[in-house]
């Protein structure tokens, strides 16, 4: 319910301004946040699932989090999300023809440090998204990404490695 309350302050909050205070509010609210993160405003964080957000971080306006008590949800310092990026831990095992979206499932986010995730990405559970990497606007990250690489697509495939 505190989340709730706080998804709605950070709501009418200006977007892109009082990061201390949108800070504070993250850590009231068991949300762990380093030092220097900027969370701008029309986001939205769902569940009551661990969510962790690195020093130096950027989170877009838009940036929306689905968490889940089983499925810890870990950005690394150093990065920066893009607008209307999503983070969906929570998915289901294929069904029977009666009803397709079976038992549901949970697994774990993780973004590594120094990442870059373009406007418009959808980062799927059980994902590990490694160290330095570009996912370019619009993927849908669905696997694993090898540090440094630039990915892109539906489903994100590796497109070009990085110095």
């Amino acid at each position: 319910m505190l989340r709730h309350f706080l998804n709605i302050l950070l709501w009418v909050l200006p977007p892109s301004r009082l990061f201390w205070l949108r800070r504070f509010c993250l850590k009231l609210c068991q949300v762990e946040v380093g030092n220097k993160v900027a969370v701008c405003g029309r986001g939205w964080i769902y569940g009551r699932g661990r969510l962790r957000v690195g020093c130096d971080t950027w989170l877009s306006p838009g940036v929306v989090f689905h968490t889940h008590t089983e499925a810890p949800i870990l950005i690394g310092e150093r990065c920066d999300i893009g607008p209307g990026v999503e983070f969906v831990t929570g998915g289901h095992v294929t069904g029977t023809t009666s009803r397709r979206a079976g038992l549901g499932t949970a697994k774990p986010i993780v973004v590594n440090d120094g990442c870059w995730i373009g406007a418009g990405s959808l980062i799927l559970g059980g994902v590990n998204i490694g160290s330095g990497v570009v996912v370019a606007a619009g993927a849908v990250v669905t696997h694993d990404v090898p540090t440094d690489v630039l990915v892109a697509g539906v489903p994100a495939i590796v497109k070009k490695q990085l110095s």
